[in-house]
């Protein structure tokens, strides 16, 4: 008897970004975000007005006012404008004159909502934007959460912008990566540094996925959001836009996260901040950053960065923004480990030396949108002492009081005697516990150096991402490595994935920071099937010589259709 084919439905969010691919024709990604972001804000407000509308409404009895617009502020809610509200837009959606509709709308809500002056989008009444497919895509996104009580509705469209601007980033590829950090690695940033409380901070800060991802975090452990305040800045308008667009529908204050054209270091719009945590994706390897006019600049506390390389500059500006108890973690092209050009090399021995550098991630290939070159992690904290005195607090792990790690490797929790879930964290056979820590008392600080390029999978040909589990190895390591008390874990070294290294291990490697230099090679594996990969490789070969065969053939075909005039 035949099986039934089981079909198993899409999320919501794949099913939306199909309908609204469709519909984009021949309009480009970058464009045709503006417009589709644009209408699920529009939404997101609207029904967040619409529930508080029905509210007022209901007390107007008790003297409640629906059409007052204090009362909406003082719920931090946008009112929206009678014109402006999504019920009205629908029923003009397969009207010819749409788009002039929705652009007046985004008018209306930026007049009566000082906060959103400038934020919104007004591209929809463009002659390339065809009426009848901005009308279907007004009904679709009109469908979104259908049904769905009101907050959870802003759940989901909150989920729905941050899904699409994923893949908007994915469809303009290099150009995406101006605005979009991958989802995995923001996660990653905010799973090791656990931003509870404070003030979190992003001078380049895109369409502000690090300030979500935070709030996110805060949320599903129970924390409370009002505990985290959040401060920004951004040089591209277009992508601050976005930004503020994507706060807002989360319900978060981005009052501080401002613009302007100079950028961070030209103009500092946050000079007296100092920062409980920075979580920062700058721009790799940027030449052209004003270098040249701030040479002697007071945030070069560690050495004056290159005109040519703004590397360095971005690591001295969070350092100067870093709070006493500060903590940062960043994302550096690789090359800044090993660099020892124009005075790279100096500042960052100087970093080292002064006990900034807590921990460094190897990151897989193909991790962001935009550039091919290979990137890490750098995490630092503000340290009271020099990397060369008395150990940083929490930084020199001291055994356990039993003395013993797990046998076969895994990282045990006091708690509960068992490895955590996924973890899957090898110990090193020998149960060799890292030379200066566990075991002895040392009086110098560590870094602790994690491998992670064989990481990750890929999604598509060109794009990698860091998995769930991919995720909680590296940052259980981390967290297990910074706590003496092994109430997170006891960390050993772990050959190939981590090391943690006395800085005079550092010294000795002349302050080169490649994790690959101290965590060594992985233990051989004893069940490699040798057999098995040859046969895996030869056919991947054989798969690729066909594709080969069959694109020379084509280029053979269209170089014939080609006539030259003699």
């Amino acid at each position: 008897m035949a099986k039934a084919k089981v079909t198993v439905e899409e999320p919501l969010e794949k099913q939306l970004w199909k309908a609204a691919d469709k519909l984009r024709k021949n309009i480009d990604a970058a464009e045709y975000k503006h417009i589709v972001l644009g209408l699920i804000f529009l939404k997101y407000i609207s029904d967040a007005f619409e529930e508080r509308f029905a509210i007022l409404k209901a007390d107007e009895i008790n003297g409640a006012d629906p059409e007052d617009k204090d009362e909406y502020k003082a719920e931090n809610v946008f009112f929206v404008p009678q014109e402006a509200r999504w019920k009205y837009l629908q029923s003009k959606a397969k009207q010819p004159e749409i788009g002039k509709y929705v652009d007046e709308a985004m008018d209306a809500i930026e007049k009566e909502n000082a906060s959103l002056k400038g934020v919104l989008p007004k591209v929809f009444a463009r002659q390339n934007l065809d009426p009848t497919s901005l009308g279907e895509l007004i009904d679709l996104v009109g469908n979104i959460a259908l049904g769905d009580a009101k907050a959870r509705s802003a759940d989901v469209l909150g989920h729905v912008f941050e899904y699409f601007l994923g893949e908007f980033a994915l469809a303009e590829g290099k150009k995406g990566g101006q605005f979009y950090t991958p989802r995995s690695v923001v996660e990653l940033l905010v799973e090791m540094l656990e931003p509870y409380k404070g003030r979190v901070f992003d001078p380049c800060c895109g369409s502000g996925g690090m300030f979500v991802q935070s709030l996110k975090f805060v949320d599903s452990h129970k924390g409370k959001v009002n505990d985290i305040s959040i401060y920004g800045q951004e040089s591209n308008q277009t992508t601050w836009r976005l930004a503020k667009m994507n706060l807002a529908i989360r319900g978060i204050d981005s009052s501080q996260v401002k613009w302007n054209n100079e950028g961070s270091f030209l103009n500092d719009a946050h000079k007296d901040l100092k920062a409980d945590y920075i979580i920062a994706n700058p721009p790799f390897n940027v030449s052209d950053w004003g270098g040249e006019l701030m040479r002697n600049d007071g945030r070069w506390q560690y050495g004056v960065p290159p005109t040519g390389n703004a590397n360095f500059a971005w690591m001295q500006h969070f350092l100067h923004h870093m709070s006493p108890i500060g903590q940062a973690g960043v994302v550096l092209a690789k090359g800044a480990l090993t660099s020892k050009t124009s005075g790279e090399g100096d500042i960052r021995k100087a970093l080292v030396e002064n006990g900034f550098i807590d921990c460094i991630v190897n990151l897989p290939a193909k991790l962001f949108l935009n550039t091919q070159i290979p990137a890490a992690l750098w995490f630092m904290k503000r340290s009271p002492k020099s990397a060369f005195g008395n150990v940083a607090e929490g930084r020199a792990v001291q055994s356990p009081s039993s003395a013993k790690a797990a046998e076969g490797g895994a990282v045990q929790f006091p708690s509960s005697g068992k490895a955590a879930e996924g973890r899957a964290v090898q110990f090193p056979s020998s149960g060799g516990v890292a030379e200066g820590r566990g075991g002895q008392t040392t009086n110098q600080a560590h870094i602790l150096f994690i491998d992670a390029r064989n990481l990750g999978h890929l999604i598509n040909r060109r794009t990698r991402e860091l998995s769930t589990e991919d995720i909680k190895k590296i940052a259980d390591t981390y967290h297990a490595w910074r706590t003496p008390d092994g109430s997170r874990g006891v960390y050993q070294d772990i050959p190939g994935f981590c090391a943690s290294a006395p800085i005079s291990k550092v010294a000795e490697l002349d302050y080169v920071l490649t994790p690959g230099r101290y965590v060594g090679l992985p233990d051989e594996e004893d069940d490699f099937n040798f057999a098995e990969r040859f046969n895996t490789l030869k056919a991947e070969l054989e798969e690729q010589l066909k594709e080969e065969a069959k694109l020379n053939e084509l280029i053979i075909a269209n170089l014939s259709k080609i006539k030259i005039d003699e």
